[in-house]
């Protein structure tokens, strides 16, 4: 994958340096809230690594991750930072795990088996003591993460679910999902209540791509951006009924294959930006900013629109909150807090464990193949320490022999006699 700190707009050079470590397909990265050059990434060949990008950028290719996690027995597709602690990463992969890693000690302390297929997104509430779920067995859960004890889940046969996100400290859920005569759609869930029916379902439109869920809890704002879409929704969230408003969109001829978004203290504040997000399109080669800005004629700092937010600042450590802590996040003012850097530095532990046992299972240990792809796989390799190990036994039969004929050079030779 690609990094870039280029301040300057522009094509980038076919020969810009990259991050390309992985020995399959990046799957996802994410970037550490309190740690600002530290990036999380997983890929198809397993693992889930944590790269350090040095200050001023890439000069070259960056090869060498700063810590290997291995843990998962198929490849893995989502990674997401726990969001006021630090140094703890959730992993999700298609062995139908969720991985929890305490990067203090770089190993996975803890293991959610509660899913029967594919994870497909992950997202805490606020303080992190809680973990939503959406998976392809079409179920929505609401998991307690360090027991791994599901507390709601939602069979959702007229609304299969896709995306979800917690909206912010409201104890509600929205997912983004497909309804039975195939729309697109979103649904509201109260996570205190029942979750066997959500509050309110709407249905998007006719399109096929996944609709990706982006919430602002400091604005109550709600964007909505479809796959292979032009276009970004944006509602805003009430406490009340219809507790979904629509406002307008933003409207571009270009599709879009992916988003990212902008970190708070990074906004300009100065221009009343609330969002921003980086679109990617592939057809013409190119990262889009797209900024979300209040109209506002005064220049001054707009305290209405920039509360209190979550700061650089970890609110617990790894032990803390695996002894079951739970803290809100440290608050911050944007009014300053742009210009503001992080103090924590991220230490690599050493690793010289080669076997990685989670509730007495050792996570990397043989497993069945589950695909055909999978099955060949296995094969080939097979056949690779088959004949790997046919040349070493014919090498120590060529030794045997060798041996065997000085020893009897030795017993025929006239000093033995």
């Amino acid at each position: 994958f690609l990094v870039c700190f280029k301040l300057q707009t522009g094509r980038i050079e076919p020969n810009y340096p990259k991050v390309c470590g992985h020995q399959g397909n990046v799957l996802d990265i994410k970037w550490n809230p309190f740690i600002e050059n530290i990036i999380a990434s997983c890929s198809e060949d397993t693992s889930v690594r944590i790269w350090e990008i040095p200050e001023g950028g890439l000069k070259r290719n960056m090869t060498e991750a700063i810590l290997e996690l291995y843990g998962h027995s198929r490849r893995v597709g989502l990674v997401e930072w726990h969001p006021t602690t630090n140094n703890i990463l959730f992993s999700a992969g298609y062995d139908y795990k969720v991985l929890i890693w305490n990067l203090d000690i770089g190993e996975p302390v803890k293991m959610i088996d509660c899913h029967t297929d594919v994870i497909l997104c992950m997202s805490f509430n606020t303080d992190g003591s809680l973990l939503a779920t959406t998976c392809k067995d079409k179920k929505l859960r609401v998991v307690e993460p360090r027991s791994g004890r599901v507390l709601q889940e939602a069979s959702c046969k007229n609304h299969r679910v896709n995306r979800v996100v917690f909206l912010g400290s409201t104890k509600r859920l929205l997912t983004t999902g497909v309804s039975r005569w195939n729309t697109r759609q979103i649904a509201l869930w109260d996570q205190q209540e029942d979750l066997s029916m959500p509050l309110i379902e709407e249905e998007i439109d006719g399109l096929s791509g996944l609709l990706f869920p982006f919430y602002d809890a400091d604005t109550h704002m709600l964007y909505l951006a479809g796959k292979g879409d032009g276009n970004i929704r944006y509602y805003e969230i009430g406490s009340e009924k219809p507790y979904l408003s629509y406002l307008m969109e933003f409207r571009s001829p270009a599709p879009q294959k992916g988003l990212g978004v902008m970190p708070k203290h990074g906004l300009d504040v100065s221009a009343c930006e609330v969002f921003r997000f980086y679109k990617l399109v592939t057809l013409k080669g190119l990262i889009e900013p797209i900024s979300m800005i209040v109209p506002r004629r005064s220049e001054t700092y707009q305290e209405d629109i920039y509360p209190m937010t979550p700061g650089m600042e970890p609110a617990l450590t790894p032990d803390e909150w695996l002894s079951g802590v739970n803290r809100d996040p440290i608050l911050m003012s944007l009014k300053e807090g742009y210009k503001k850097t992080s103090k924590i530095v991220f230490k690599a532990p050493v690793r010289e464990k080669k076997s990685v046992v989670v509730n007495g299972i050792d996570l990397l240990e043989n497993v069945p193949p589950r695909t055909e792809n999978e099955l060949l796989r296995m094969f080939f390799r097979q056949q690779d320490e088959i004949r790997r190990l046919k040349d070493e036994l014919s090498q120590k039969d060529i030794r045997i022999r060798q041996l065997q004929l000085e020893l009897k050079n030795l017993r025929n030779s006239p000093k033995n006699n």
